[in-house]
């Protein structure tokens, strides 16, 4: 199953906190891609949050592999998940 994943930053945290988890976070997060959990990993233009396309057997195992980050452990950040489903519009081309 295919999961959208938005990061969130949560409140009251400064800069210099996340600094301390950025490289335990790019390793696991590595880590996941290699191990074809994370599939694609972007930066939103307009800020600085990550946007993550995952491949997991369902929305419990995507919320234990983000449950996981170091950021996430830290409290500094969270995650919207969500469920993708195949786009089905083609079909209306060819009633």
């Amino acid at each position: 199953m295919k999961i959208l994943a938005l990061e969130k930053e949560l409140p009251d945290h400064g800069p210099g906190q996340f600094y301390l988890y950025l490289r335990e976070e790019a390793l696991q997060v590595w880590k996941l891609y290699q191990a074809g959990i994370i599939r694609e990993i972007y930066f939103r233009a307009e800020k600085h949050t990550v946007v993550m396309v995952l491949e997991c057997s369902g929305l419990d195992q995507a919320q234990e592999v983000l449950a996981g980050l170091p950021l996430v452990q830290a409290g500094l950040i969270t995650f919207e998940i969500i469920p993708l489903a195949p786009y089905d519009g083609f079909e209306r081309l060819f009633q």
